[in-house]
Order: C-alpha cells, then sequence, then structure tokens
C-alpha cells in the first residue's frame, strides 16, 4: 500500500473565520447543555462524534464535569426528525449541533432561537440554511464539506478512467435536498461533457438493488456514489454490485474504495468533526451565529483501490495514480 500524506484544511469565506479564535472564557453557571442529532444509524457515524467529543475535551468541555450531551439518532428514517428535532430543543440546549442538510433543515424549523452548528450540508446557501456564507444571518452557521464545488470533479474523474462513457448514475438519497443540489452540478457538468446524468435512489438495500437493476437495464457507463450517510451502510451491497457489473464507480467516501471500490474523492470527514467543537465552544463564550461565516472545505483526498482496477480490467490513467493520496495494492 502506498500512502503519502494529504494536506487537510477548511477555508473560512468572509471575515477572520481561520485559525486560532482565542477562545475566551466561559462564565455559565453549571454545565454546557449540547444536543446533537444525526439522521444516521449510530454504528454509521459514531467514529464521527467520537472525534467530536475528543476535540470538545481539548477546548475545556469534559462531560460528566462540565458539560452535558443529549444525542438522538434517526437511523436513517428522515421522517422522525421533526419530531426528533423537537424533543432535543426540549432539552433546553446551548447549542444544537447537527449533520447533513436534511436535519439542519429540520433543526432550523424546530428552533430559531436555539444556536445551531451544521456539520456537512451539502450547499447552505442554496438550501435555504443562511442568507450568505460570509454573513449567516440567522441562528445557524457551520461547516460544510463543499459537495457541489467537488461534483464536477467526479465527472471529471468519470471521463478520465471511463473515456468512451456517454452515461453516468448518480446514487444517493433522492429525497435528501441537499444531495438533490448536488446531482444537479453533477448534471450540468456531465452535460458538458457529453455524458448523460441519472439520479437514483439507494436509501435502503432494496432500493440499491433496483438502482442496481437500472443500470444494467440502461447499461449504464460509469456510476458516482454519493456522500450522504445513510448509503455507508449499505457500502459492501453497493461495492458489490459495482464489481459484479463491472461499472467503474466513484465515490464520495473512503470508506468504499476500503470496502473494495475502485475509488473515491472527497473531503476527509474527521477534519470536520474536529472543527465543529471550536464552533461550539466560541457559541458558549458568547459568539452569535449569525456573526461567524460559514466554512466551506478546500482541500480534498484521493483514494485509489488499484487491486479492484485489477480486477475489473480497469486500466486507470498514470495521471489519475499520480494524483492519488492512498493506493491500495
Amino acid at each position: 500500500m502506498k500512502r503519502r500524506a494529504a494536506l487537510l484544511g477548511l477555508i473560512a469565506v468572509g471575515v477572520g473565520a481561520r485559525a486560532s479564535y482565542g477562545y475566551g472564557q466561559d462564565k455559565r453557571e453549571g454545565p454546557a447543555r449540547i444536543a446533537i442529532l444525526d439522521d444516521a444509524p449510530e454504528a454509521t457515524r459514531s467514529w464521527f462524534w467520537t472525534i467530536f467529543r475528543k476535540r470538545l475535551g481539548e477546548l475545556g468541555y469534559v462531560e460528566g464535569r462540565n458539560l452535558l450531551i443529549e444525542q438522538r439518532w434517526a437511523g436513517g428514517d428522515t421522517a422522525r426528525l421533526p419530531a426528533l428535532a423537537d424533543e432535543l430543543v426540549g432539552f433546553k440546549p446551548d447549542v444544537l449541533v447537527v449533520v447533513t442538510t436534511t436535519v439542519a433543515l429540520a433543526a432550523k424549523k424546530a428552533t430559531s432561537t436555539v444556536p445551531i452548528v451544521a456539520l456537512g450540508p451539502a450547499d447552505p446557501v442554496k438550501s435555504g440554511l443562511v442568507a450568505s456564507l460570509a454573513r449567516p444571518d440567522g441562528n445557524l452557521t457551520g461547516v460544510a464539506n463543499n459537495q457541489a464545488e467537488i461534483a464536477g470533479k467526479w465527472v471529471e474523474l468519470a471521463r478520465e478512467i471511463a473515456p468512451k462513457a456517454k452515461s453516468l448514475a448518480y446514487l444517493t438519497d433522492t429525497a435528501n435536498p441537499g444531495e438533490m443540489l448536488v446531482f444537479r452540478n453533477v448534471e450540468e457538468r456531465a452535460r458538458l461533457l457529453g455524458l448523460e446524468a441519472q439520479p437514483l435512489d439507494g436509501l435502503d438495500r432494496s432500493r440499491v438493488e433496483q438502482a442496481f437493476a437500472t443500470i444494467e437495464r440502461n447499461r449504464t457507463d460509469v456510476l458516482v456514489v454519493a456522500t450522504t450517510a445513510s448509503l455507508v451502510a449499505h457500502r459492501q451491497q453497493i461495492v458489490d454490485a459495482a464489481a459484479r457489473l463491472r461499472v467503474p464507480a466513484i465515490y464520495a467516501r473512503q470508506e468504499y474504495p476500503a470496502a473494495g471500490g475502485l475509488l473515491s474523492y472527497g473531503t476527509n470527514p474527521d477534519t470536520i468533526a474536529m472543527r465543529g467543537p471550536e464552533y461550539v465552544a466560541r457559541i458558549l463564550q458568547g459568539a452569535k451565529p449569525a456573526e461567524m461565516p460559514f466554512e466551506m472545505a478546500s482541500t480534498f483526498r484521493l483514494v485509489v483501490n488499484a487491486k479492484t482496477a485489477k480486477a475489473q480490467g480497469i486500466r486507470l490513467p498514470p495521471a489519475v495514480l499520480a494524483r492519488a493520496d492512498e493506493v491500495i495494492e
């Protein structure tokens, strides 16, 4: 296995949101109260919140000492989000922390007063979460993984590894408004490169099966799999189906090539998990979300599974291999 360290980071859009903030003294009486809402099954994203809690501790907020955390998981059932958001608002948190566009929209609908830190929404402005990246002007701010920005890169990779391709499938959660914003970027870039793009739903195992039946029936040339957490739980099914059909697949998350997928290109979610607590700490010390610029990921990681490429008879261009941050042999 060849590894090359990837430069990871986030860029602030707006004034002075980068580097150290010089955290002030938290003068509240009693422990800080943080609520967390996640749309995924707990097993899918527990690692993310482990990193989040560790970073909170480094910033001086430790459960059982000066911090209370109340967390809810939707288990992939987005219909539960409004009730769970209302339940957590009833906890009277100092900060409500959420992930994904769908969860952020549910939280914003549940409260206009509790500060919200959103981690990983696709496009905060176009999805209606904030007025602008530089000045959110509401009770919500956070860190985005910049999917809309890299959607075009997925399509360009698809063209590199399948130069004769005419059609592309985008496997996602089609009920997620953030993901469909991303698909529109995929579709636009695909059209410019002579590819016809189609969204397919992969929210559960049966829909993944139906999606690949469509790919097989349509003889789709290349596949892009979205970052949405609800799909990660079915990653082995997705990877195995792509291998069976010998469809070159580009994934938004590095869990897929680790499971045998061809390659992934996306942000490192650990970076967002580390950055979120810094936003929370600032709010606990008096900062207003309306005045805290939304940050967008600026660096990305390419992971290539050369073993899978060989097994599927896919010749990866030398330029792709040269850009890889990690090659799985």
